[in-house]
């Protein structure tokens, strides 16, 4: 097993952190949250055994959530109640994002 660095921790906070950063911006235009579960993908391997695992397990859990909530709240907008499952995975996705952010700031692992 390799030896895990202080560059190698700051190195996987950084991009725990840019991670979210998307996610969060991702609640107003979309698009990012493809980029930052691809950048969650890639480099799954590298956070393996680290507190930073399980926050990568926690935004790709969000990532397909979300999307999950958006193209059910499309799909029932003819309802009219897509529009409340969008509102409510919105809120969803922002908690997230922010409880992350949270507990990264406090060094602290998240739950599987």
């Amino acid at each position: 097993m390799d030896l895990f660095t202080r560059e190698d921790e700051r190195r996987l906070n950084n991009l725990t952190l840019l991670v979210y950063i998307l996610q969060g911006i991702s609640l107003f235009t979309g698009l990012p949250m493809v980029v930052a579960v691809i950048i969650n993908y890639l480099k799954r391997d590298d956070c393996r055994g680290t507190l930073y695992e399980s926050h990568f397990d926690w935004q790709i859990r969000t990532f397909w959530f979300c999307l999950l909530g958006s193209v059910l709240g499309y799909a029932l907008l003819w309802l009219f109640v897509g529009l409340a499952i969008w509102g409510l995975t919105w809120l969803w996705g922002l908690y997230r994002v922010l409880r992350g952010i949270l507990a990264l700031n406090d060094g602290k692992a998240l739950p599987h």
